[in-house]
């Protein structure tokens, strides 16, 4: 036998792509119908995954809050997963240095490319679908964590917030000038979608912003916060992801031939210093355009629908300075980001349980926000409530989010001038909410303001 030929023995050729669509599409059937049979069965951690249950998860943090009190403080789930769910363990866990959100050798987790069935070969069409996009910051742990942290710091500094916020107050202003008076339109795609995908993109100073497809970019992105759903879901995200590399590669060779006073010409001096690689350039900008506008959108969504459904929009409109207490009590009632997870990295003693070395935590923001623990009358939505312990909607230690500030300025903003400009806004037609665990919020949210 030849070498040629010995070789071409230990490197067959990949799967072709209709095959490797055929074994990903039964992965993912079974995987969720394990997980369905799980949740018909009352599992209540596979029940945040599936629906009717994560329409409304609230009752379900309900239950995971008095589970966890009766087993040591952790609840645990026969997905294998354990759960938080008060607001004391969520930010025990969130605080502790000895969870990260990989494994304790930096592995990420339940990655996809490391299946036996793929034998982790890259070039195998399954394995490249599989791929998750690189969120930077949200999949690292220190030191490289804290490392881009302060590379992209400066670009959320209070000075800069201000120039944020005259920016968020003219592009809100102009997008109501086009909202439709005599009728109903969607307030997503009106307003919630394209405030803050405007300010984001005069953050990174991205010319010629196309606002349906960011949108869709962070409709495709988000999704896949909660695992590939299916075989057309993961093609859509593997375009997603080649289109925004594509997108800031092009505005790292701008920068650098022009640079500005955007975060991207600051990132692509730190480039030239060697404090960061191109890829990590460029992941930390998918992540700061993806994470910049869709906790907003969302946020902006669920502080409509709350102030409506508990009867408090007329008091916004009779004091457009409730827009503070509105978004922040949205935060805690009903936040965009429902979840995180964590993983020891070591064995760790958590209430009354021992969490081993690389075992999974779900740690349930929504579920401390509603904690009668902590936050008296929890299902009540009131934004004039005084909130005496801080919610944990932009989690906690390390990871805390890096634009809380701005998200909360973008939400006041959006808050103030619909209720100043549309005092008559009510819903109107649908309410559709997004298909998801992590994130929660309108992908459409009918509404008329004559």
């Amino acid at each position: 036998m030849t070498t040629d030929q010995a070789d071409t023995r230990r490197a067959p050729s990949p799967l072709p792509r209709w095959r490797a669509d055929l074994r990903l599409g039964s992965r993912i059937a079974v995987m969720r119908a394990g997980g369905l049979a799980l949740a018909l069965r009352g599992d209540p951690v596979a029940r945040l995954m599936h629906r009717p249950w994560r329409l409304d998860p609230y009752p379900t943090y309900a239950r995971l809050r008095a589970d966890a009190a009766g087993q040591g403080g952790v609840a645990r789930s026969r997905t294998g997963i354990r759960a938080v769910a008060s607001h004391e363990a969520c930010t025990a866990v969130l605080r502790d240095r000895r969870f990260g959100v990989r494994l304790a050798d930096g592995r990420m987790p339940f990655d996809p490319t490391d299946d036996a069935s793929t034998g982790g070969d890259p070039t195998d069409p399954e394995a490249a679908l599989l791929e998750p996009i690189d969120l930077s910051l949200l999949g690292l742990d220190a030191p490289d964590h804290t490392r881009l942290r302060r590379l992209a710091q400066p670009t959320f500094a209070p000075r800069r917030l201000e120039q944020y916020r005259e920016t968020a107050r003219t592009v809100t202003g102009r997008l109501l000038d086009a909202a439709p008076t005599d009728g109903p339109f969607d307030l997503v795609s009106t307003l919630a979608a394209p405030l803050p995908i405007s300010v984001i993109s005069e953050l990174l100073a991205i010319p010629d912003v196309d606002t349906p497809r960011f949108a869709q970019w962070g409709r495709v992105v988000g999704a896949a916060l909660d695992g590939v759903r299916s075989v057309r879901h993961a093609h859509a995200l593997s375009r997603a992801t080649a289109d925004l590399r594509l997108l800031f590669a092009d505005l790292v060779e701008r920068r650098r031939a022009d640079p500005g006073e955007d975060v991207i010409s600051q990132l692509v001096h730190a480039l030239d210093e060697e404090t960061l690689t191109l890829d990590e350039l460029v992941s930390l900008a998918q992540l700061l355009l993806i994470a910049g506008f869709e906790t907003t959108t969302n946020l902006v969504g669920n502080a409509v629908r709350a102030l409506h459904a508990s009867g408090t929009w007329d008091d916004l409109v009779a004091d457009p300075g409730l827009a503070a207490g509105a978004i922040e009590e949205t935060l805690r009632f009903d936040p965009p980001v429902q979840l995180t997870a964590r993983f020891a990295h070591s064995d760790v003693e958590l209430g009354e349980r021992t969490v081993r070395r690389d075992t999974g935590v779900l740690v349930l923001l929504a579920s401390a926000g509603r904690d009668p623990a902590v936050h008296p009358d929890p299902d009540r939505f009131d934004p004039r409530r005084e909130q005496t312990v801080a919610h944990l909607a932009f989690s906690g230690g390390a990871h805390y989010c890096l634009g809380a500030a701005l998200a909360r300025m973008e939400g006041e903003v959006a808050l103030e001038m619909l209720a100043q400009r549309l005092p008559r806004l009510r819903p109107a037609g649908r309410f559709v909410p997004r298909v998801a665990t992590v994130l929660r919020g309108p992908r459409r949210f009918g509404v008329r303001a004559d």
